[in-house]
Parts: C-alpha cells; structure tokens; sequence
C-alpha cells in the first residue's frame, strides 16, 4: 500500500478533506489516499484532528439544543445537524444487535427509526407525532455500514408538516420516507 502523495501534501489534503467531510471514518481514509489506517491515525494526530467519534459528539452537543419535540435519549442515530422547521442530518452506525446473524443484514425497523425521529426532531414543539408514514427501503443496509439520513420539511400547513426523508450508504441512497408530522398538545 503506497500513496501517491508525500506526507505533506498527503497531510494537507486530508485536512481539506475532513474539513468537508467531518464524519469520515479512517477506513474511508485510508482507502480514499491509498495508505494504511495507522498512517491515517499517524497523519490525524500530527494535525490535531479528534477521531470521528469526538468530530461526530462535539458537532451534536451543539445540535442537540435546539431540540424540542424529542429527548436526545429517544433520537435514533446522532444528529449531527438541525434547523428547526427546515432541516436536519442524522448518523446510524450498523452495529450486531441491528442486523439479522444469518445475513447480517439490518433490520428495517432500524431505518425506519431513524428517519421518523429524524423526521419528528424537525417540528418546533413540545409535542410531535407521526400521522402517517409512506416508506420505500431500497438497498439491503449491511452490518459495519454508516447510515445518514437528511430530512427536509417540504410544507407546514397549520400544524402539519410534510418532511422527507432520504436515506444513504456511501452517497447511495438506501431508504427514503415521506412522514406527516403533527404539532399537537396532549
């Protein structure tokens, strides 16, 4: 395994590219510049730059405050972005316990999950609740694999909102939702 970049320029250009892409893992990494994971960790540490875990949690305690609708304990995946009545992006790492052994394949409740809670994060109120749900899982999600979900509000009327949710793996697309959430009081 060898770059074709020195370690300099190797180092430079994975700075930019972090810079754009926070949430990248040093597997990513070290496919994408053709060098070994530890050289990866090497590089990071030379620049100061956390692991993805830390680059993901300090992003989302800034995100989270903003939340209203949901505990950050009832959200499926980490929500790296919210704009309340706007938009928002959510993260969901594959782990054991949410695919079936036989084909290690996620289970789609998992999916689902991630986008309705994305989905209820979006609406400014204490109280948010699913109507309806129209769903399409369009690619088999494999146990390892990195989940973001982006949800957009396409139309508030009143207190009903119409959000989208679009699902990827590696910039394909996965699973999409379109969600009827309601504003409501108890």
């Amino acid at each position: 395994m060898g770059s074709t970049y020195n370690k300099r320029e190797r180092q430079r250009l994975l700075k930019e590219y972090i810079e754009r892409e926070p949430f990248v893992t040093d597997e990513e990494l070290a496919k994408n510049f053709n060098v070994s994971i530890q050289t990866i960790r090497l590089d990071r540490l030379a620049l100061g730059i956390p692991q993805v875990r830390e680059r993901v949690k300090s992003v989302a305690e800034e995100v989270y405050e903003p939340l209203r609708s949901l505990q950050q304990s009832e959200l499926v995946g980490e929500l790296i972005d919210l704009q309340l009545e706007q938009s928002g992006i959510s993260i969901l790492d594959i782990g054991e316990n949410m695919v079936f052994q036989k084909t290690k394949i996620t289970r789609g409740h998992h999916l689902f999950a991630q986008a309705n809670s994305l989905a209820v994060a979006l609406v400014d109120a204490e109280v948010a609740l699913t109507g309806t749900a129209r769903v399409r899982y369009l690619k088999p999600v494999l146990l390892g694999e990195r989940v973001i979900a982006k949800a957009t509000v396409k139309t508030k009327k009143q207190n009903k909102y119409l959000i989208e949710v679009i699902s990827k793996v590696n910039e394909e697309v996965v699973f999409t939702g379109q969600f009827i959430v309601f504003a409501t009081k108890y």
